[in-house]
C-alpha cells in the first residue's frame, strides 16, 4: 500500500525508540541504512515498470489524500538514495551512540517528510509534511551545536518561517476561492472562477514561499550559509534532497497539477530560473571554501531544472524532472567528496589544497565525473538532462534564454575545471603528505553515484529510442 512510505519510517522511529536504547544504539546505523535501500529498490521497481505500486490501494489508516505517478516515484527514489548515502558518510563523522541514534533519527523523520511530499494530493497536506522536512532540516543544520551551525540553522528558519506565512497566505486564499484543499478541485476552480486576479495573487504568493524554500534567486541568502555550516553528512542530505524537496519538486507538483502554466506564471519560472543561473555561477567563481563553492554552484543547477518547468511544454517538464534526479545523484557526490577531503585533510580552503588525486583517487575520480556531469559534458547523465531542457527551450522559441543557458554551462565548466585544479590536480602542498583514502563509508557512496551518473548518461540514448521506437 501507498502509505507504507509514510507509516514504515513512522514504525521504525518507534521501534528504535523503544526502551532496549543500548541495543538500539547499536544497530541504528544497519537498519536505517537498510529502511532507505529497500525504499530506493521499491521506487527503482516501480519505474522499472516491474512492480506497479500505482494500483496499491491506499490503507484506511492514513486519512491524508495520497497517490502516486512518475513525478512521485522520482522522489521517493532519489530520497532513499540520499539518505542512505547520508546514512553512510555520517558513520565518519558522528560517534557511534547516543548522538549518532539522534542524528539518524531525524534523518527517518525527515524520509517520512519527504515521502509524504511526494505522495500528497491535497495542498494542505502537503504544506504539513513540507514543514516536516524543514523542522528537521533546522534540526540537522544545527545538530553540531557551534557558532556556525547555530547561525546557519537561524538564518533558515528565518526564511523558512517568513517562506510558511507566504505558503499559508496562498493555501488559504486558494480554499476561500475553491471551498477544497484537493489538487483537482483547485485546478478546477482556477479555471472557472470569476476572481481572476485573485487567483493570481494566492498563485504568486505561494510560489514566493517555494522560491524561498528552494533556495532561488533572489530568496537564495540562507542556502550558501546553510551548506557551510553544517556538518558533512547534513550538507550531503541538504544539497542532495532537503531543499529540491521542499522547494523544487513541490513546485513541479504544483504547476503540473494545480496552477497550469499561463502565461505569467511560466514567464515567472523562466525569469527566476535563468537568474538563478546566473548569478549562482558567477558567485561560484568568488569562492574558496569547498563547501560554499558546491552550494553556490547548486543554485545555478536548481535554475536549470525551473527554467525547463518554464517552458510550459511536455518536454521541458520531462526535462526538468530529468535534471532534478540527476542534480541529486551528482550534488550528492560532490558533498560526499568534499566530506572526503575535510574529513582527511582537515580543511575546506581550495587556496591550502592540491595534488589529492595521487592521494585520494576514488575522490579524484568520481570527483571529475560529477564535475564533468553538472557542467554537461558527455556522455555524462547531465549532458542529456541539460540538453533537452535546451531543446525545450528553442522548440518553445525562447531562443535568448537558450542562448543564456548554453553560455552558463560554459561557465559551469569553467568554475568546475578550476575547483578541480585547485583541489586534486594542483601542486601538492606540503601539509598533505600524509593525506590518503578516506574510510569504506565515504568510498562506497562516492563509486554508487558516480556508477549512476555515467551509467543513466551511457544508457540513456538507448532507452531514448526504445520508448520511441514503443
Amino acid at each position: 500500500m501507498l502509505s507504507f512510505f509514510i507509516i514504515l519510517p513512522l514504525v521504525a522511529l518507534i521501534i528504535l525508540n523503544l526502551p532496549f536504547r543500548a541495543l538500539m544504539n547499536r544497530i541504528v546505523f544497519v537498519f536505517a541504512s537498510m529502511l532507505a535501500l529497500l525504499q530506493t529498490a521499491i521506487a527503482s521497481l516501480a519505474i522499472a515498470g516491474i512492480w506497479d505500486i500505482r494500483a496499491i490501494p491506499v490503507s484506511p489508516l492514513l486519512r491524508f489524500n495520497i497517490g502516486v505517478d512518475n513525478l512521485s516515484l522520482l522522489l521517493l527514489l532519489c530520497t532513499g538514495l540520499v539518505i542512505f548515502v547520508t546514512v553512510l558518510v555520517s558513520k565518519s563523522f558522528i560517534p557511534q551512540g547516543e548522538t549518532r541514534f539522534n542524528f539518524i533519527s531525524m534523518l527517518i523523520i525527515a524520509l517520512c517528510g519527504a515521502n509524504g511530499i511526494a505522495l500528497a494530493r491535497d495542498i494542505f497536506s502537503l504544506y504539513v509534511f513540507i514543514e516536516v522536512v524543514s523542522i528537521s532540516s533546522f534540526i540537522l543544520i544545527a545538530f553540531n551545536k557551534d557558532r556556525d551551525a547555530f547561525e546557519g540553522a537561524f538564518k533558515y528558519i528565518i526564511l523558512s518561517a517568513i517562506a510558511t506565512i507566504f505558503m499559508l497566505s496562498g493555501i488559504g486564499l486558494l480554499f476561500l476561492i475553491s471551498g477544497n484543499m484537493s489538487f483537482e478541485a483547485i485546478s478546477v476552480a482556477m479555471n472557472t472562477s470569476r476572481h481572476a486576479l485573485l487567483i493570481l495573487f494566492a498563485a504568486g504568493v505561494f510560489l514566493c514561499g517555494l522560491f524561498i524554500k528552494g533556495g532561488l534567486v533572489p530568496f537564495h541568502g540562507w542556502l550558501a550559509d546553510a551548506y557551510t555550516a553544517a556538518s558533512a553528512p547534513v550538507s550531503v542530505y541538504l544539497a542532495g534532497i532537503a531543499t529540491k524537496t521542499l522547494g523544487i519538486y513541490t513546485l513541479i507538483r504544483i504547476a503540473v497539477s494545480v496552477f497550469g502554466f499561463d502565461m505569467p506564471i511560466s514567464n515567472v519560472f523562466l525569469f527566476i530560473g535563468i537568474l538563478s543561473i546566473v548569478v549562482g555561477a558567477i558567485a561560484t567563481l568568488t569562492q574558496t571554501d569547498f563547501k560554499r563553492m558546491l552550494a553556490y554552484s547548486s543554485i545555478s543547477q536548481i535554475g536549470y531544472i525551473v527554467l525547463g518547468l518554464g517552458c510550459a511544454s511536455p518536454l521541458g517538464i520531462a526535462a526538468a524532472a530529468f535534471h532534478f534526479f540527476n542534480h541529486a545523484v551528482f550534488k550528492s557526490l560532490l558533498f560526499v567528496n568534499s566530506a572526503a577531503v575535510e574529513k582527511q585533510s582537515g580543511t575546506r580552503d581550495m587556496d591550502k589544497l592540491g595534488g589529492l588525486s595521487q592521494r585520494m583517487p576514488v575522490t579524484g575520480v568520481t570527483s571529475v565525473l560529477a564535475c564533468l556531469s553538472a557542467a554537461g559534458v558527455p556522455p555524462l547523465a547531465g549532458f542529456w538532462s541539460k540538453l533537452l531542457i535546451i531543446i525545450a527551450l528553442w522548440n518553445t522559441a525562447h531562443y535568448n534564454y537558450a542562448a543564456i543557458a548554453v553560455l552558463a554551462s560554459l561557465l559551469t565548466l569553467a568554475y568546475m575545471l578550476l575547483f578541480q585544479r585547485k583541489v586534486f590536480f594542483g601542486r601538492e602542498s606540503g601539509h598533505l603528505a600524509s593525506v590518503k583514502e578516506g574510510g569504506w563509508e565515504l568510498v562506497v557512496p562516492a563509486i554508487i553515484l558516480a556508477a549512476i551518473t555515467v551509467g543513466v548518461g551511457v544508457f540513456f540514448p538507448f532507452n531514448l529510442c526504445r520508448l520511441i521506437i514503443r
